[in-house]
């Protein structure tokens, strides 16, 4: 049988030459070396050859197909090299382009002005001290001097665990656990961070939840003039340099006397608007001299220490602060409402 090997070599190979996809390739190898391709056929005439014929004609069969399986191999590598270039080229980035900022958060207004009103204090030497959610009644109610029976302890302001344990209704618990911590490494200098929970009708001025911040110092010689310093310090450093305060007579159980703080309008500077209802004043916290039996029931001696102590509730100052005038905007999540806000506005 006369088969012009060479004419056929020439001819697949430059079919596969002129090959550029893979798609090409693979259909091209199948009618080369499939199973119902031209090697294949060759394959098949055999049969009607002598032996001496079979032998040759086997031998030329085989090596045409090596070859092809070798140049149908080199071809795919290449296509893969180059379509892995066109996608690098694709892909190439110029390194001499300006970066793109990376977009962050930012701290909640909550967390602002809590931040910043500690630093205020710690500036004064007062360390931070935190404490229990999840308080005992011994500590947010019996050594505050809210005994049993008090209009605070009622199920409608609190909530109850247990008979023993509750969601605390304010920092002053830390105040207690501090006092008993620290009554024989006096002076003490202190605020106590945290959130608080009460029964509470949400609404555009209260929450069930919220956060407080409250100092205690205990030392000798501490006197009212001592709390009003430093909350007319803490008032010009939240609205502003030329901020006034001012002490109305109030009622608190853990203090005595008790005052509530004012603040001038940051509005109208004291003069009278719609903001501070024309008085002039906005309300910003109250405090007072710490009581002497919530001296006494922390083991310290009453005749020989004073002290004073102060709570402020940190939505009132963010509101003031930031002309926010509803309180659940802290707690919706909404980005376009958090994003403005940076330390130290």
């Amino acid at each position: 049988m006369s088969i012009k090997w060479d004419e056929i070599k020439q001819d697949v190979l430059a079919q596969i030459a002129g090959a550029n996809t893979k798609e090409e390739i693979d259909k091209l190898k199948v009618d080369i070396l499939g199973k119902k391709g031209l090697i294949a056929g060759f394959m098949s005439q055999m049969k009607t050859l002598s032996p001496e014929e079979k032998r040759e004609f086997g031998q030329k069969a085989n090596e045409l197909k090596k070859e092809f399986e070798a140049v149908f191999a080199s071809k795919m590598e290449e296509i893969a090299q180059k379509a892995m270039e066109e996608q690098m080229a694709k892909d190439a980035i110029d390194i001499t382009l300006p970066g793109v900022k990376a977009s962050k958060g930012t701290l909640h207004p909550l967390t602002i002005v809590q931040q910043e009103i500690e630093d205020i204090f710690e500036s004064m030497g007062y360390t931070v001290w935190y404490g229990p959610e999840v308080e005992l009644d011994l500590y947010n109610f019996e050594r505050a001097n809210i005994p049993q029976g008090h209009p605070a302890r009622d199920m409608q302001d609190t909530f109850y665990i247990d008979v023993e344990r509750l969601l605390r209704t304010h920092t002053t618990a830390i105040q207690m656990r501090t006092l008993e911590a620290l009554h024989d490494k006096l002076p003490i200098k202190v605020v106590c961070p945290g959130k608080v929970y009460r029964r509470d009708d949400d609404d555009a001025t209260h929450s069930h939840q919220f956060v407080q911040i409250e100092g205690l110092v205990v030392a000798e010689n501490i006197h009212m003039s001592d709390l009003k310093g430093s909350l007319e310090l803490l008032a010009r450093h939240m609205f502003g340099p030329t901020r006034e305060i001012r002490l109305r007579p109030s009622y608190f159980q853990f203090t005595e006397p008790s005052v509530e703080i004012d603040v001038t309008c940051h509005i109208c500077g004291g003069k009278g608007c719609n903001v501070c209802k024309g008085t002039g004043w906005i309300e910003i916290l109250g405090g007072g001299m710490v009581h002497p039996n919530v001296l006494e029931m922390a083991g310290i001696d009453s005749t020989k220490y004073t002290g004073f102590a102060f709570g402020v509730g940190v939505e009132r100052v963010a509101m003031l602060k930031y002309g926010i005038d509803d309180i659940r905007n802290f707690y919706a999540n909404d980005i376009q409402f958090l994003k403005p806000f940076t330390r130290f506005e």
